[in-house]
């Protein structure tokens, strides 16, 4: 039995706009090079927060629903401590290496989803998440010894992974109700009101930098609009496994930009993670053993 075809496509769409955000990733490591991270931060939602205004007008200003303000700025805040952290992972550990550390995101999703949001946790999605992960462990066997320095980086990313699999659960509450549009005009307003303060501390950055600003902001809304389309249709833990492949995205573009060498592990792992991400895809059905008293 196939997945549907409203499933297939919403997977479609959650693997689209990983490797949106993924780029985003790319070129937020690149503009750190030259920039404070915190700078890097304000700049990629204070241009997504344009680009995002302007598609909502173009939509005839689709409604933000009210009642859930709430959890609208909630999850605007955990955006902007998860971005906060894990743009200083990325600027300080291989792209690839911080994504995996992150990856413990999608482990936690569940239980969040059955505590915030009632899910019934299902087999598979637990499954695909313990397969993914450990698709991960095998991708950064080899890698080289960092030492201390690199302790504070992996903490940020994995304090990242707690508050993104968070947010992770309120997109999915919120999509419920919320057009996508809406979605992702709050997710860049709501960060860019509190980042305000990092302008009055840093001069103003130089043009090729703000050039860069404005395409993260134009791949991040691009990233999140698909997400957001992704997450209406599908259930925020089986959504979650699709993070893993992100890993495949990193090698890739760690590779073309920065030269990072991609280990064996490195597509080792992603073949282990393709196997959990089909296992996501499955209906529950496929993996029930037959009843044997069940009529053919």
């Amino acid at each position: 039995m196939l997945p549907s075809p409203r499933s297939t496509t919403a997977l479609l769409q959650c693997v689209a706009g990983i490797g949106a955000l993924t780029a985003m990733d790319a070129l937020v490591k690149w503009l750190a090079q030259s920039n404070a991270v915190e700078v890097v931060t304000l700049g990629r939602y204070a241009s997504g927060a344009a680009i995002a205004l302007m598609v909502w007008q173009i939509q005839r200003r689709p409604s933000i629903g009210v009642g859930t303000m709430k959890l609208h700025f909630l999850r605007g805040f955990l955006i902007t401590i998860t971005a906060l952290s894990f743009f200083y992972a990325i600027d300080n550990l291989p792209l690839a290496e911080a994504l995996t550390i992150a990856f413990v995101a999608p482990l936690l999703v569940p239980p969040l989803a059955r505590l915030v949001l009632h899910e019934r946790m299902r087999r598979q999605a637990l499954l695909a998440g313990l397969i993914g992960f450990a698709g991960v462990l095998i991708s950064v066997q080899g890698a080289p010894d960092g030492g201390d320095a690199r302790m504070l980086a992996g903490a940020a990313a994995l304090f990242a992974a707690v508050t993104y699999a968070a947010t992770a659960v309120l997109l999915r509450s919120l999509a419920a109700t919320n057009g996508a549009t809406a979605l992702t005009l709050l997710g860049r307003l709501i960060p860019l009101l509190l980042l305000r303060p990092v302008a009055l501390l840093h001069p103003l950055p130089d043009s090729t930098s703000l050039v860069g600003f404005a395409a993260l902001g134009l791949i991040g809304n691009i990233g999140m609009q698909l997400l957001a389309r992704a997450y209406a249709s599908l259930e925020a833990q089986m959504g979650a496994v699709m993070e893993f492949t992100a890993l495949p995205w990193a090698a890739l573009f760690g590779f073309f930009i920065f030269g990072d060498a991609v280990r064996v592990q490195t597509w080792a792992g992603a073949a282990v993670i393709l196997v959990a991400v089909l296992i996501a895809a499955r209906p529950e059905a496929d993996l029930k053993p037959a009843d044997p008293q069940s009529s053919p």
